[in-house]
């Protein structure tokens, strides 16, 4: 595991900040459940991670490794599932947020697939529920490819013996790592610690011995420092909005307060809401008003925010949210490559399209601070030597300041399926991570699918929320068409 991964595995012991996401593809008919159990066995079959398990290393001075599971199960990990009668959305919607929040069995391979049947109108349901550790949404997303087809038809799948293929993944492991857990517990330790505390020398000898050489290093190394402390402040602090750097507080006539006095609680509990647009429609929109999908789209998801106050005759000054930068540069299949970015957006009464132009301008500004691997990897190989009870304290404490967290994935552009039924609907829905509530969007087919994750505790009428949302996405889409 890398330094992240082992993070989001450690803190997912605490539900208040299960750091793990999925998604809800809905159907035109029942999955045909052999048939996509034989295609996830020719999937884990090709995929090593699918089939590894977590094993913990000795102390807390290496993350845990990923090691084959010698009791691997298929069937525990492809379910079929049934909601009662009349099986509405609303009822596929509260069961699937009842089977996020039930935990991983920390033992086995961290995924499952539950193939939902008794749907209205005869329809069909797939939920793929998937750790962190294993994938980011882009990860998922390749990983899925595997299992997808752009025809109804049902492939010709090849003859694949898991139960052989799981076997020699245990041997092979056996022959390179040995028997003894606690040995290699040690071993593998020891040497990732010092592989971590060479780096570290190797990198710092190599700054002094290029800066006689190259006496504008200095320089650029100092820039890099503070571009590093600046993204780490960006990930534990709040920040201000541009432009206008502490006007809220200035301004004596506005009582807003610095993010939402409405959304202070937290829990374990979520609610999903769905939302739904025409891609073309959005992509207009947002180049009508001079900027991306994502400028929109987090402008959108801001505005809704506002109305949801406005409606309760609260002010804001700013609301305090989060969006995913991808650092990902190669085709890997599963894996992490992100980095959470931290902003505060002005929620003070102003024009929609002057708004957008203001998140946009702040957004440009935060993703060219982050570089590499971000800061998030540095800072996850600092919080894995220290008591995970800790680490979840302090992230409880500074995920209670932020509002609401945001992602944007890339989807197919044409209709999938799976096992012989139309996707119809692609809605992924992201960790809250202790905010609010967590809004991701998927494009798919012509459509901009959105799914609004929501801890209720935390937001009281939801479905308000999502109405909310809607409304405002509504509005900018008009703005930016005229």
């Amino acid at each position: 595991m890398s330094d992240a991964e082992a993070l989001m595995w450690n803190v997912e012991k605490d539900p208040w900040l299960n750091p793990s996401g999925g998604t809800l593809m809905l159907l035109d008919r029942p999955l045909d459940i052999e048939h996509f159990r034989a295609q996830i066995a020719a999937t884990v079959a090709e995929i090593p991670r699918l089939r590894e398990r977590v094993v913990p290393s000795l102390g807390r001075f290496s993350p845990p490794v990923w090691r084959p599971d010698p009791e691997f199960d298929l069937e525990y990990h492809v379910r079929p599932v049934a909601v009662p009668s009349p099986g509405d959305e609303r009822q596929l919607l509260d069961f699937v947020a009842t089977l996020y929040q039930d935990p991983y069995d920390r033992t086995r391979p961290l995924w499952i697939f539950y193939a939902i049947e008794g749907l209205e109108y005869d329809r069909g349901a797939l939920v793929w529920k998937i750790h962190h550790s294993v994938a980011d949404g882009i990860g998922a997303g390749r990983i899925a490819e595997a299992f997808l087809q752009p025809v109804r038809k049902l492939p010709n799948l090849p003859s694949v013996d898991l139960e052989a293929v799981v076997a020699y993944a245990v041997e092979a492991d056996r022959a390179e790592h040995g028997g003894d857990t606690v040995i290699d517990s040690v071993r593998d330790t020891v040497t990732h610690t010092m592989r971590r505390q060479a780096g570290i020398a190797r990198r710092a000898l190599g700054e002094v011995a290029m800066l006689g050489a190259d006496p504008l290093r200095v320089r650029d190394t100092a820039q890099g420092v503070v571009r590093s402390v600046r993204q780490v402040t960006s990930q534990f602090g709040s920040g201000s909005a541009p432009g206008r750097p502490d006007e809220a507080e200035a301004e004596p006539e506005r009582e807003g307060s610095k993010g939402s006095p409405l959304w202070k609680s937290r829990s374990r509990h979520r609610r999903l809401e769905l939302l739904t647009f025409v891609l073309e429609e959005v992509l207009a929109a947002a180049r009508g008003l001079g900027g991306t999908l994502n400028d929109w789209f987090v402008t959108g998801v801001v505005n809704g925010s506002i109305r949801y106050h406005d409606a309760r005759g609260t002010a804001l000054a700013s609301l305090n949210t989060s969006f995913v930068v991808s650092t990902r540069t190669d085709r890997d299949i599963g894996g992490n490559a992100f980095t959470p970015t931290r902003i505060s957006v002005p929620a003070y009464p102003m024009d929609p399209v002057e708004r957008f132009r203001a998140i946009q301008e702040i957004m440009r500004e935060k993703r060219a601070g982050v570089g590499g691997g971000g800061a998030l990897a540095g800072l996850a190989g600092i919080a894995n030597l220290l008591p995970t009870s800790l680490v979840t304290g302090i992230a409880r404490s500074q995920s209670a300041r932020m509002d609401f967290a945001t992602s944007n994935l890339r989807g197919g552009r044409s209709t999938f399926y799976v096992a012989g039924s139309r996707i119809d609907g692609n809605y992924p829905f992201g960790p809250l991570a202790g905010t609010a509530f967590n809004l991701t969007t998927m494009s798919y087919a012509g459509r901009l699918d959105m799914g609004l994750f929501v801890d209720p505790v935390a937001v009281a009428d939801p479905g308000e929320l999502r109405d909310d949302v809607e409304a405002a996405c509504r509005e900018l889409i008009d703005l930016g068409s005229e």
